[in-house]
């Protein structure tokens, strides 16, 4: 190496002169061309003297002696992929020169700053534990960057950031609305209950009581709040638990495009979107979409839901303590509706107060009105929108399980709302046969009130298309849980009769187990009087006692030899017990399923289901005479005929009707059916054509009906009474249908218009 500077002289020729600059005991060293070669631990002295500025100085280092000069080839240091590898090396380095060459001096400038940030570890110069502990520059220094990234990480999270362009589905929940058939509105409800208010048509009072419970600094804020989400995070990560720290900004945000989710990615993404959408829209437009889009409970989205919900007016006409109280439901309506229970009273009264006294603290409320408002505004005790008690909401239970039903919406969808539901049920008659049982309920309270208390009426016309036009489901929806029109619980007694008779006419009866069946019709003759022995192709049917079974006629009455229409006009049961057992019982059985019954309300197979130990509903019992109006064409009940989702068509499979009898069978059952009528009834069908009907009674006397028809409707009338709070058996009527069970005709015939 070199030992110390060197002065070089120009040669005569021109090549730099090289001598020695110094000389030891021994002579020169490595001087001129004579002088021996340098030993490997001695210093090569050199004196050169200044060149001049075209002039290049070269230095040739003699070879030591004993090795062989080196190669002028380069020997290659590994294989063709090292030598790629280096020369690519060599390649950036020369590129990287370039780009960086213009900012060496600056680097040069910082790089004694930056030594002094460098951690060296363990620090020189400090004792013990404190080598380990970084410097104040350092700790500066890594504050800095940290702030730096954190900028950078959040300006570009805010530009990648889209405000979506596809809203939460839930958002735009609406109501489900009903029609009645003539088109005019009959009810709306859904599990959502959403009205859009335009923000100028709700008062000044309303929107700071939510302004004061939810984000008072919301018209100053940019969107987010900053100390909130950081309570929010600190919640969610350190503790896993979740509380509020959102701007009304950010709560319209999470509402409209975002899932209730707490997460951190979740509230990360809410946050910048916020800021996005303080930027593009005005503060009133966000408060406007807030209030209408916010859950306040008992099914109900928006202030103005709310206020019909929870006061039964609009949000116009509300006070500033009712405001306040549902201001405090933003925070959770099931801790603060103040119905469910007293825990949620003494909560919801607590925050009310507090969000009064917050007003006034923000100078929005006068500390003399204030004090005016010192008594909790309790709310209504359920919601008057989705349940009004009265027999609207039975229709609705019914169209509601239909669409869902024929238009194969699932239950999420349907309860996304926004269906229009055309039902078929018809305003006037629904009207008539509602008024006709209030009328009788209150009356057997006075006449009956011991029977009335567990009194139960059901009531259903259905056309001979099929389309249900009106029932009585019973006295007030939000007390009752069943539909009384639709309900399978009481024997249908001598008004089952019908279908023993169509069965008998459409299949023939078996006097032989294995000969061919003999046809039977209106005047065939069978034993009418009472007490008759029910017989087989073999002898005498016997019980499981060991009895043999008898059918009995109503009082006891015999009539002797009787045609089978003339039985059916008197409602003389031993002909058709008998019938039953001809024609056979799974005959009558799938008779009675193809008019209209169900068969999961069939009674069990024994002679004594030709007497009606079935327990069809009203409904169905209407549906199942409906059958023989139309000429022995059966067509599914159904209450809805056109459903549209914001004006749009839904796909709906309405029944279409299918065979059940013949034509001529049910010509006759309809025939003997009028003349049924004519007979109970001479005066009420003078000068009508068209009209038919029967009573039916049970044997222990615990259900009265009537069913028949009249202009191609059917309706069909049941009285029976049960206790629901003991089970579900029937009770004796004990005189509740009236004399005679007078009281199922009197509903019927003010039902159909002929009373």
């Amino acid at each position: 190496m070199l030992s110390s500077p060197a002065r070089a002289r120009p040669s005569a020729e021109g090549d730099a002169g090289v001598t020695d600059a110094s000389q030891g005991e021994d002579g020169p060293v490595g001087g001129g061309r004579g002088g021996r070669p340098p030993a490997a631990d001695e210093t090569l002295h050199l004196r050169v003297d200044a060149l001049r500025a075209d002039e290049t100085m070269q230095l040739r280092v003699p070879t030591p002696s004993g090795q062989a000069a080196p190669s002028k080839e380069p020997t290659p240091a590994g294989g063709r992929a090292d030598r790629r590898r280096d020369a690519r090396s060599a390649d950036r380095k020369r590129r990287g020169g370039r780009l960086l060459g213009p900012l060496a001096p600056y680097a040069r400038r910082i790089a004694p700053y930056a030594r002094r940030l460098k951690p060296v570890y363990p620090r020189p110069g400090r004792p013990g534990w404190r080598r380990w502990i970084p410097s104040w520059r350092q700790w500066i220094g890594g504050l800095l960057a940290s702030f730096g990234m954190l900028g950078a990480f959040l300006v570009t999270a805010y530009a990648m950031t889209d405000i979506p362009s596809d809203i939460n589905a839930y958002a735009t929940q609406q109501d489900n609305v009903y029609f009645w058939s003539d088109g005019t509105p009959m009810a709306r409800t859904g599990w959502v209950q959403r009205q859009a208010m335009p923000l100028e048509d709700i008062p000044q009072d309303v929107r700071w009581a939510v302004l004061a419970a939810e984000n008072e600094s919301f018209y100053s804020d940019p969107g987010i709040s900053l100390k909130g989400i950081s309570r929010a995070l600190f919640r969610t990560v350190g503790e896993g638990d979740t509380e509020g720290g959102s701007t009304i900004t950010q709560q319209y945000v999470k509402n409209v495009y975002l899932t209730q989710n707490q997460t951190v990615s979740r509230k990360f993404t809410e946050a910048m979107i916020a800021l996005k959408l303080d930027n593009k829209m005005s503060k009133d437009e966000i408060l406007e979409g807030y209030l209408n889009t916010s859950w306040f409970g008992r099914g109900t989205y928006g202030i103005q839901r709310a206020a019909q919900a929870y006061y039964g007016k609009d949000v116009d006409k509300l006070d500033v303590s009712e405001a306040a109280m549902l201001a405090s439901l933003l925070k959770g309506a099931g801790l603060y509706d103040p119905t469910l229970g007293k825990a949620n009273h003494a909560r919801a009264v607590e925050r009310w107060s507090w969000i009064l006294d917050r007003m006034v603290k923000i100078g929005k409320l006068s500390k003399q009105e204030r004090a005016k408002y010192t008594t909790f505004p309790e709310p209504l005790k359920t919601n008057p929108l989705y349940d009004t008690g009265e027999q609207s909401d039975y229709l609705v239970e019914l169209a509601s399980s239909y669409a869902k039903k024929a238009a194969h919406l699932t239950d999420k969808q349907f309860d996304l709302g926004g269906y229009q539901i055309y039902t078929t049920f018809d305003r006037k008659r629904e009207k008539a046969v509602t008024d006709a049982v209030t009328k009788a309920r209150e009356k057997a309270r006075d006449d009956t009130p011991e029977a009335a208390r567990d009194g139960h009426y059901g009531a259903a016309s259905v056309a001979a298309d099929g389309r249900i036009l009106a029932v009585y489901g019973g006295p007030d929806h939000r007390k009752q849980g069943y539909n009384e029109s639709n309900a399978t619980t009481v024997p249908a007694g001598t008004a089952f009769l019908p279908f023993v008779y169509a069965a008998g006419l459409e299949h023939g009866v078996h006097k032989t187990r294995s000969g061919p069946a003999t046809p039977v019709g209106p005047d065939s003759v069978y034993d009418g009087d009472d007490g008759v022995p029910v017989t087989t192709p073999e002898g005498p049917y016997w019980d499981r006692s060991g009895k043999k079974v008898a059918a009995h006629n109503d009082g006891g009455t015999s009539y002797g030899k009787i045609t089978l229409r003339e039985a059916l006009a008197k409602s003389v049961n031993t002909p058709f017990m008998q019938l039953g057992m001809d024609t056979g019982l799974d005959k009558v059985r799938d008779t009675a399923v193809a008019s209209g019954l169900l068969r999961s309300s069939m009674g069990p197979q024994v002679p004594g289901l030709s007497l009606g130990t079935s327990t069809p509903s009203a409904i169905r019992m209407a549906n199942g005479y409906a059958t023989f109006a139309a000429g022995g064409n059966h067509t599914e009940p159904y209450s809805v005929v056109r459903i549209t989702r914001n004006g749009a068509p839904v796909a709906l499979n309405t029944p279409r009707p299918k065979r059940a009898v013949g034509a001529t069978v049910a010509e006759q059952v309809t025939e003997a059916l009028a003349d049924s009528f004519r007979t109970a009834h001479p005066d009420a069908a003078a000068g009508r054509s068209g009209v038919s009907g029967k009573a039916g009674g049970t044997d222990k006397d615990t259900a009265a009906w009537y069913v028949g028809t009249a202009d191609s409707v059917s309706t069909a009338i049941v009285v029976y009474r049960i206790d629901l709070a003991k089970s579900l058996e029937p009770l004796p009527l004990q005189g509740l249908a009236g004399p005679a069970h007078s009281v199922p005709y009197a509903l019927w015939s003010a039902a159909t218009g002929l009373g």
